[in-house]
């Protein structure tokens, strides 16, 4: 491990050092390191005996160059105790020099904390590695100073210069390793907070706007003022690594869905079709965010359409794009009963050929030809088959909200026809509302 190589090839210069801080002279301190030719063994309180007074004056001047090179340490009181932490590493690196290996432990840990810290802050782990390569720059500073004050000789910084700069790459390591620990806790936490988030946005009554600020903020999750609910067909859970970043999602459940930020766009249309590949999928209306339930129940309806061969071609589905079905699908009971009043009571019900010469009228208010063209039947038959509807209806075919429920009922009547043809070769699907 690199913490432990720092303090062993600084111990073989201290070791050789040791006879100034004892009584001997400078010359004895660097004489006695360059005997020994650099190596890399034994402890060197000597050495140490000559930097741990420079410890509190260095931690100072560290601090105070990082707080004016980095914005993000500009501020003193915020977040993690700085000058706690400079001189702890400090003081760790001095007693690895007297005695390496011995403040291992020590040190792991409070790079640890470090790392995690900076991921929990929301920082890349560049501003931290910033920091320590000003502190190493101050701390060489330093440690040129005290060399010519006791005329440590080449040699001996050549190995003060080792110690310094491996430390350094310790320090990075160390803190990565926490870093990355920490990011791959948090991104759990951050995924299972934003699913609590998703569940929270959708409940009926809508929840107040600050409980979902809250949440969102934990979640490190914008709060937009409109979203988009997207209902998912199957088992879809693969599909994560493809959708983008700042979705809301919940694919583990029988009814998957997602939630995207503002309205739908082209783009992310497109990231929405390359991740559902061939799998059904519908999408919502854009609400805004209070009615986001509503968003998600248009979809799954408009979901279970398509499944079933109504609307849409079996892929991504628009609820915007077919508006009309899905209203007139949303209650099949109500339309039986406005068929039975309408359709049966009339005398409709049997006649196939009027019932849809009937609702091709109405729609078009056309002449007889146009409706014949329609049908592809001739004008003379579509005459006909008028008259006998109006026999039939008699007057009420004159009042307006009449002609409205009729077309209405024809229209529904309509859907649901293909919608029978195609259950022939597809499987039913049934949602429930939210």
């Amino acid at each position: 491990m690199a913490g432990r190589r720092a303090g062993p090839r600084s111990g073989g210069g201290a070791s050789r050092a040791g006879g100034e801080g004892r009584g001997g002279s400078d010359d004895d301190v660097s004489e006695g390191i360059e005997r020994s030719g650099g190596a890399t063994r034994g402890p060197a309180p000597r050495l140490a005996e000559l930097l741990h007074p420079e410890v509190n004056g260095v931690a100072r001047a560290i601090e105070t160059e990082i707080r004016r090179s980095l914005p993000e340490y500009a501020h003193p009181g915020e977040g993690r105790d700085m000058p706690g932490a400079i001189h702890d590493l400090l003081g760790a690196f001095v007693e690895e020099i007297a005695a390496p290996g011995s403040a291992t432990e020590r040190l792991e840990k409070l790079c640890d904390g470090l790392g995690q810290f900076e991921a929990y802050e929301g920082r890349s782990l560049d501003s931290l590695l910033a920091a320590y390569r000003i502190g190493t720059q101050v701390a060489w500073r330093r440690v040129m100073q005290v060399a010519k004050r006791h005329q440590l000789t080449a040699p001996v910084m050549l190995l003060l210069a080792d110690a310094v700069f491996t430390y350094m790459d310790t320090l990075s390591a160390l803190s990565r390793r926490g870093f990355l620990d920490a990011m791959a806790r948090f991104e759990g936490e951050v995924e299972e907070r934003r699913r609590r988030l998703l569940h929270l946005v959708l409940e009926r009554p809508a929840v107040p706007r600050a409980a979902i600020a809250e949440l969102a903020e934990a979640a490190r999750w914008t709060v937009p003022e409109e979203v988009t609910l997207v209902a998912l067909w199957g088992d879809v859970q693969e599909i994560r690594p493809a959708l983008d970043g700042d979705l809301l999602v919940d694919l583990t459940g029988a009814q998957p869905h997602l939630l995207v930020p503002g309205p739908l766009t082209s783009a992310r249309r497109a990231m929405l079709e390359r991740a559902s590949a061939q799998r059904p999928a519908a999408v919502g209306l854009t609400v805004p965010l209070e009615e986001a339930a509503d968003s998600l129940r248009w979809a799954r309806q408009a979901l279970s359409l398509t499944e079933a061969g109504i609307i849409g071609d079996g892929r991504l589905t628009m609820c915007e794009d077919h508006l009309l079905s899905l209203w007139l699908l949303t209650d099949t009971a109500l339309v039986d009963e406005l068929a039975e009043r309408l359709i049966d009571e009339a005398g409709l019900a049997s006649g196939h050929r009027l019932i849809e010469t009937l609702g091709t009228w109405l729609e078009s208010r056309g002449t007889a030809a146009e409706i014949a063209d329609r049908l592809h039947v001739h004008p003379q038959t579509v005459r006909y088959r008028i008259r006998r509807i109006k026999d039939i209806m008699g007057d009420r075919l004159d009042d307006p909200d009449t002609r409205f429920a009729l077309e209405v009922v024809l229209r529904a009547m309509r859907l649901r026809e293909r919608s029978c043809r195609a259950g022939e070769t597809r499987p039913a699907m049934t949602f429930r509302a939210s």
